[in-house]
């Protein structure tokens, strides 16, 4: 299959760039850089041996988006673009809804103009707010979101929705995703984030590297057993395969249906600082902060949909989650900026 990827050459779009072309499909990459590197692409030629189709475009543009469907003739849509950071989307919440939400409307119709019917979404386990229950499964309660960031993917959720019942062609399934982490076994791609990071791993792979002298841990007094937040981390090649599963389901189905992607297990940000340290002997100091607004005490999946409608479930785990981390971050101590 063609399938367009929207955001491809973020973190979470690169990798299952990879995938795809493991899996016989083509990709094409949609993206305006904002948080990424055109650097991705020769890696992922670097790894692949193939040289990905790219367009540099912001998907909130229609103009543009329209002339890359008018040319494109994709079989798929992997929608991966968006603002994504949950702390940054308390402070500017409204670039979030308009970046977020504007580019999934724009998508859409582009896709319906040009008779487009398979759409595969970034979605995450934000969209349950604070839980009602754990493990998370897709039937618990969704809305009540502690953040904007996770109000936008709860929105562009119920927005899919209503154009998957308008359109009786359109195919859409929703990926939850859980905390992705680590980094392709090669080292050349991974999480560059711009800036301070706003995710646990690039910061322990920081710090571990010596961009920055210690791991903040935001809130120490949560209802979990250490005190530290609890997520369900998974490796991001596990994730990107979980795509690449979604595709034969998607163009064998109509309507939308809403798939957690995580691996099941809950790890503290105490838990997996230690790990890492551990895994690379490396040290990683680390230093208690206040709560980060939005945060939760935790959340981890039940991941048995994913299992029965793909046939997919986690296979990488935590150690290889710390190694890739690390065998990214100390090949690449600048992330894509200067490195060979």
């Amino acid at each position: 299959m063609r399938v367009l990827l929207t955001g491809g050459a973020g973190y979470i779009g690169s990798h299952t760039a990879v995938e795809l072309i493991n899996a016989g499909h083509t990709p094409v990459i949609a993206d305006n850089y904002s948080n990424s590197c055109p650097e991705v692409l020769n890696r992922i030629k670097e790894i692949t041996g193939v040289e990905v189709e790219a367009h540099e475009i912001d998907m909130c543009d229609a103009e543009k988006v329209d002339k890359l469907f008018a040319t494109g003739a994709f079989d798929a849509v992997i929608h991966f673009a968006g603002l994504k950071a949950v702390g940054e989307s308390v402070s500017i919440p409204v670039q979030y809804y308009r970046n977020n939400i504007d580019s999934t409307l724009v998508l859409l119709d582009a896709m319906t103009k040009y008779g487009v019917a398979n759409l595969i979404f970034s979605s995450s386990a934000t969209v349950y707010g604070n839980p009602e229950r754990l493990p998370l499964t897709e039937d618990c309660a969704t809305g009540g979101c502690t953040n904007p960031y996770g109000w936008t993917k709860y929105m562009i959720e119920q927005i899919i929705r209503d154009a998957a019942k308008a359109n009786p062609n359109l195919s859409a399934v929703l990926l939850r995703y859980f905390n992705p982490v680590g980094a392709h076994a090669s080292g050349r791609i991974g999480e560059d984030p711009s800036g301070i990071p706003n995710n646990l791993m690039p910061f322990i792979s920081q710090v571990a590297v010596g961009r920055r002298t210690h791991l903040s841990i935001f809130g120490n007094d949560y209802n979990t057993p250490d005190g530290t937040g609890v997520r369900d981390y998974i490796h991001v090649v596990d994730l990107a395969r979980g795509h690449v599963a979604s595709l034969p389901y998607c163009a064998s189905h109509k309507g939308s249906v809403e798939i957690n992607l995580g691996t099941g297990t809950g790890y503290s940000v105490k838990e997996m600082a230690e790990a890492f340290a551990r895994v690379n002997d490396i040290p990683v100091p680390y230093q208690y902060a206040p709560r980060r607004p939005g945060d939760i005490d935790a959340c981890y999946a039940d991941p048995v949909k994913a299992k029965e409608l793909l046939g997919w479930e986690a296979q990488l785990g935590l150690e290889e989650m710390c190694r890739d981390t690390w065998n990214w971050q100390k090949n690449n101590p600048n992330g894509y900026k200067g490195a060979n």
